[in-house]
């Protein structure tokens, strides 16, 4: 009867000339390799199609008889499914960490290669925002783990410790500048979405097995939608800080306004280019925005604004640096009038929501308010049969316009619209 293979043997097999070898009569495939030098090594010896392979286990006393049988165990069972183990062990040697997938994932974003949902580029400042979320949050936790390993429960475990504030942390950015990272739920969610968009890039490009996306089913938070808008008092106390602030930050200010009578993101406005300006067309043509190309009509209001803007004949930008050569860094001027009207949770992107509540009370469509905005058309009519005459959209951006304008410079005025408060006032 055939013997297994035991410590006992493996012990007593003593070196000779020439390497040998001792295979076990009851698990076919498994042995031992002993070398002239008196070195023994587990071997699993396998057949893959027409070839026969000799897997290496691992050396006698780093590994038992029983850890290397199990392990032979495993070995064959994989050639017997047509798979090749001597490939894989290659494969497995090699794989890259979820540290290094981000690292191949930010190199393609920076070069352009990464593309998003609208089917365009991922813009630099998205890039930056990834980077932060990534060294922050996915690498202190996960960044290890080889990439092809991570499951599910690894980046639910990440989730948790994020939303948990594990990662928290004030870094020194600038001279002058720190960041504050405190985590969260909102965070962790943001985290995962990046991952997942990770794994989805890496998928088509080979890096990671085909199907395989750990943060897909992840247990988050879902945000809850933001409603704020601007009512009717609201818009005149942020008028009168725009008024008062006028000398101290014109640009900021400047900006803050152009927003409220256009409803553009605060990078649309902070960003724009004096060639996207369309006097003529009474439209701006934005060649760069979260969803690509886009028009936007704008009212008389938001016109003569722009018309008033002091212009530098250097530089292309409206709110230009002090160089001339890129637009001026806004955020924390932006903020900083907010907080000084009293409106300490409203912030910009608060007044593009107000314009749009005040086209929906002035009686315009979800459609119309949509191309006043610039948002993505998400659905076959909406992408290629919604049109809307500019006639009809210019008259809609004005009178928008018009009501937010007035509503903001009420306190000048006493010969004040009286529909601001009807069409701004949230019920």
């Amino acid at each position: 009867m055939a013997a297994p293979l035991t410590k006992r043997a493996v012990d007593a097999a003593e070196p000779r000339t020439g390497e040998y070898f001792i295979w076990c009569g009851k698990l076919a495939g498994f042995g031992a390799r002993i070398y002239p030098s008196g070195r023994k090594v587990f071997v699993a010896q396998v057949r893959i199609g027409r070839a026969q392979r000799r897997v290496k286990i691992g050396p006698y006393g780093a590994l038992t008889v029983e850890q290397a049988r199990e392990r032979a165990k495993t070995i064959i069972q994989t050639a017997a499914d047509g798979r090749d183990p001597q490939r894989e062990k290659r494969e497995m040697r090699g794989a890259i960490t979820v540290a290094e997938l981000c690292q191949e994932y930010l190199k393609a974003a920076r070069t352009g290669l990464v593309i998003t949902r609208f089917q365009r580029e991922k813009s630099p400042r998205t890039v930056v925002i990834d980077e932060g979320r990534i060294s922050r949050h996915i690498l202190p936790l996960i960044g290890t783990i080889p990439a092809r390993d991570l499951c599910r429960a690894d980046v639910q475990r990440m989730l948790d410790a994020i939303s948990a504030g594990k990662t928290a942390i004030t870094l020194k950015t600038k001279p002058r500048g720190r960041a504050v990272v405190r985590g969260g739920a909102g965070t962790a969610a943001r985290a995962v979405g990046v991952l997942g968009g990770i794994y989805t890039w890496a998928r088509r490009r080979g890096l990671v097995p085909d199907g395989l996306n750990p943060a897909h089913g992840v247990e988050k938070a879902v945000s809850k939608a933001r409603d704020r808008v601007l009512r009717t008092n609201e818009l005149r106390t942020l008028g009168e800080v725009l008024d008062s602030r006028q000398d101290s930050a014109p640009a900021a200010v400047a900006a803050v306004r152009l927003i409220a009578l256009t409803g553009l993101r605060r990078d649309e406005a902070c960003g724009l280019r004096w060639r996207e300006i369309d006097e003529l067309g009474h439209c701006l043509r934005l060649e760069r925005t979260k969803t690509g190309r886009s028009v936007r009509p704008i009212g008389k209001a938001a016109m003569e604004h722009l018309r008033g803007l002091p212009r530098r004949d250097e530089s292309e930008w409206a709110f230009p640096r002090a160089d001339g050569k890129a637009p001026v860094d806004m955020k924390k001027s932006i903020v900083a009038v907010f907080d000084a009207a009293g409106l300490t949770d409203a912030r910009s992107h608060d007044l593009r929501r107000t314009f749009a509540s005040v086209a929906a009370d002035l009686g315009f469509g979800d459609a119309t308010i949509a191309e006043l905005l610039g948002h993505a058309r998400q659905g076959v009519t909406e992408r290629h049969y919604v049109r809307r005459s500019d006639p009809v959209l210019l008259a809609a951006a004005d009178k928008v316009s018009a009501v937010i304008h007035s509503a903001l410079s009420i306190s000048r005025s006493s010969d004040v619209h009286r529909s601001p408060e009807r069409a701004t006032a949230p019920r």
